[in-house]
Formats: C-alpha cells, sequence, structure tokens
C-alpha cells in the first residue's frame, strides 16, 4: 500500500523551528551562562580576597570581557534570528532529525535545506574570528596582569551566554 506524503505545513515548521531554538539554543546558554558567571565571580572575589592584585583594573577589564562577549552573542543571536525568519526549515529539519535520534524505529534522515544568503561563505570565517577575539581578549587580560587566568576566560563566555538569552526574548514564546 501506498504511503502518503505529507507536506509540513508553515505553522507546523514555525512550531517547530522555534522548539529547536528553546531547546537546542536558549537551555544551554542559560546553562552554560550560568556556570561560566558563577566561576567568573567566584574566581575573581577569590582574586579579591587572597590577594593584592585586584584593582580597578581588574574591575574594568572584567567588565569589557562581559561587554565583548555580550557584543559578540548579540551579534550571533542576530545572525540566527535572520535564518529562523527567513528559512526556518532549517531549524525545523535539526529538530525532527533531534527527535528521530531517540526513537527506536530508523527513519530515513530528514533533508535539511541549505542555508543560501548573500554572504553565506563569510559566515565561517565570522565564527572564527570572534572565538579568536574573544580568546584573544582573555590572553591580553592574562598577560596584562590585572586578571587571574579562570576569571578571564570565563567572564567573555558569560557575556556570550547571557546576551543570547537577553535577544532571543520575546521572539520565542
Amino acid at each position: 500500500m501506498a504511503k502518503l506524503v505529507k507536506e509540513w505545513r508553515n505553522e507546523d515548521i514555525q512550531t517547530q523551528a522555534r522548539h529547536y531554538v528553546r531547546t537546542y539554543i536558549l537551555l544551554p546558554s542559560g546553562f552554560l551562562g550560568l556556570i561560566c558567571m558563577l566561576g567568573g565571580i567566584g574566581t575573581l572575589g577569590y582574586q579579591l580576597v587572597t590577594s593584592e592584585t585586584y584593582t580597578w583594573t581588574t574591575f574594568t577589564t572584567s567588565s569589557a570581557l562581559i561587554v565583548l562577549g555580550g557584543v559578540i552573542g548579540w551579534l550571533q543571536t542576530r545572525y540566527h534570528r535572520y535564518l529562523l525568519e527567513t528559512v526556518p526549515s532549517v531549524f525545523a529539519a535539526r529538530m525532527r532529525t533531534a527527535v528521530q535520534r531517540t526513537q527506536r524505529k530508523a527513519k530515513p534522515e530528514p533533508v535539511i535545506p541549505p542555508i543560501e544568503h548573500r554572504g553565506r561563505k563569510l559566515v565561517p570565517a565570522v565564527y572564527v574570528a570572534g572565538i579568536a577575539l574573544v580568546l584573544g581578549a582573555s590572553l591580553w587580560a592574562i598577560v596584562y596582569g590585572s586578571m587571574d587566568a579562570v576569571p578571564a576566560l570565563l567572564m567573555p563566555w558569560a557575556g556570550f551566554y547571557w546576551s543570547k538569552l537577553v535577544f532571543w526574548r520575546g521572539v520565542v514564546k
């Protein structure tokens, strides 16, 4: 007997895409942002209490690292929101793939449509540049001597993940 081919409706695709964003972007961002923030603030507090290296430079450097991570997180969120508006079927297909991995009965992999837009070839380079900028700023803070290594590495990532949470607000309900 022939199987019926079900065409996904636009509302279904939007719902699946929003569910993907909630599950695979927002939930990990909240968890990782909390861990990075607690670790960064905790180690800065430890630096304040145990050593004489905590100065106003340490405070301004850690604040600048949080802001840098926040700006990079905002830029990535803007790109992901653009993708959600223009090609939500990509996120929906990723959600269907994730759901099928948990089922026992093997089904054919859903086809994830390609992401096509102007400047698509630059996206990997921009991602690498963002990571290099975060790590370079952290390394500068360590070498400059104003911060210990752990808070210098954790603070920009805390800003990155928290900004992802803040700037998705209102889009995914």
